[in-house]
């Protein structure tokens, strides 16, 4: 075995061993990583600077913000708004619940950006109301941790500016615009499944729909749904930057919880400042480790290695496509969202670009299929806390997700195979699509 085969079998070994035995997923990169420069030969004095550089981005300064923008948003008493809103919209359909807590889920996620914040906010209203309604618990549940997944996709989310970084020369505004339409796809695919439970179940219809009550739940929950405008307009428009919107997101989501919905006091605000900062030093040790551990990727030439044999196995795009996708899908079932982003997309990304999927594309469907990972167990993160939230064992609720999942992955294979599903509005309203190469 020469040198370079023996660095790659300890950096990707010991890294596999110790995710199997449960390390934290930051060591697990920092120590594979350590002991492939050891057994290289290389000095340890490139580590903490190559770890600093990779948190050394003003792009990467965005994370933060939306992080706390999520927080203090999520914390501020817009859940019950929202569930209104959604209500209204759709309460009046057979299993209607079900189809607010979709819906809830797709206006809460282009606040908060994360499937855990929609899945204990949310989830800790609707799964109660819903089972006090008729609905069975573990059914409940499911409908909750699927639709969460939708904050994934819609902005800001902060996974999608980690890939963007990662990516490098990709559009934050861009990839942003190229969530709204996947989200509402995987919405109404969810929304199909929910509906032909709820026949077969007989679950119960909400009050009929009032344009009367839809205008004024709008106007209330107006204030909510303007923090995702200043972003998203802010960046599309070219007003500022991610970063830039992210910072005064956060200073209008103060404002809004603290003096108009009143959801949140000073001492909420700390606490709330305080969850920011235990989640944000996770993230950014999870960064500064995958830079170190990317870098050691590149060297030991890994992504071309890895082109090489997955282009060995099939020359046609579509089983390459299926491929990217099931090493996608097995990554979520054993790593968690953002180190699969730092470490998965500059090996998988060549190979995507060189059948002809574009990097926004891309972008999309690697933050769904991490999406579906967080609710796939050992270490589905989501999946333990709505088993938690709705007090339903976890093999019950896998049990009733099951349909959702194919919901789920119908909708990643149009994502996939339907170019403009992503695309379409960059191309209408960004104004820059990247040139596949």
């Amino acid at each position: 075995m020469d040198a370079q085969s023996l660095a790659i079998l300890v950096l990707l070994g010991s890294f596999a061993v110790m995710i199997f035995l449960r390390f934290p997923i930051a060591y697990a990169v920092g120590l594979s990583s350590l002991f492939c420069l050891l057994v290289q030969g290389n000095s340890l004095v490139a580590i903490p600077r190559l770890m600093v550089k990779g948190i050394s981005s003003f792009s990467l300064m965005a994370v933060p913000f939306f992080i706390t923008m999520g927080v203090l948003m999520g914390s501020g008493g817009i859940s019950d708004k929202l569930i209104a809103l959604a209500n209204s919209c759709v309460g009046w359909m057979r299993g209607g619940l079900a189809m607010v807590n979709i819906v809830a889920s797709y206006f809460f996620g282009g606040i908060s950006g994360s499937a855990s914040a929609d899945t204990a906010s949310l989830g800790s209203i609707l799964i109660p109301m819903m089972v006090d309604e008729g609905y069975d618990g573990d059914f409940s549940t499911a409908v909750t941790i699927t639709s969460s997944c939708e904050g994934l996709l819609v902005p800001p989310s902060h996974n999608m500016v980690i890939y963007a970084t990662t990516a490098g020369g990709i559009s934050v505004g861009s990839l942003f615009l190229a969530g709204y339409l996947p989200a509402a796809v995987l919405a109404i695919s969810l929304m199909v499944g929910s509906y032909i439970i709820s026949v077969k179940r007989n679950y119960p219809k909400g009050q009929p729909f009032s344009l009367k009550v839809f205008i004024k739940q709008l106007l209330t929950s107006f204030w909510a749904l303007a923090a995702i405008l200043i972003v998203v307009v802010g960046v599309v428009g070219g007003m500022f930057t991610a970063t830039e919107s992210a910072a005064i997101a956060v200073i209008y989501s103060l404002f809004v919880s603290v003096f108009i919905y009143k959801g949140l006091n000073w001492k909420g605000v700390w606490k709330a400042l305080d969850n920011c900062v235990s989640t944000l030093s996770i993230v950014l040790i999870l960064i500064a480790t995958s830079s170190l551990f990317g870098d050691c990727l590149t060297k030991l030439h890994v992504p071309d290695l890895a082109a090489n044999a997955i282009t060995s196995i099939s020359s046609n795009p579509i089983i390459i496509a299926l491929l990217l996708n099931l090493i996608l899908l097995v990554l979520g079932c054993i790593m968690d969202m953002a180190p699969i982003i730092l470490i998965a997309t500059p090996i998988l990304l060549p190979i995507a670009k060189s059948i002809g999927i574009d990097p926004i594309q891309f972008g999309i469907i690697v933050v769904l299929n991490c999406g579906i990972g967080l609710l796939t167990p050992p270490v589905g993160a989501v999946l333990f806390i709505g088993s938690a939230v709705g007090k339903t064992p976890m093999e019950k609720v896998v049990k009733a997700t099951l349909p959702f999942y194919l919901c789920m992955i119908i909708t990643l294979l149009l994502i996939t195979f339907i170019p403009d599903i992503s695309l379409l509005i960059p191309k209408l309203l960004g104004g820059y699509v990247p040139v596949v190469g």
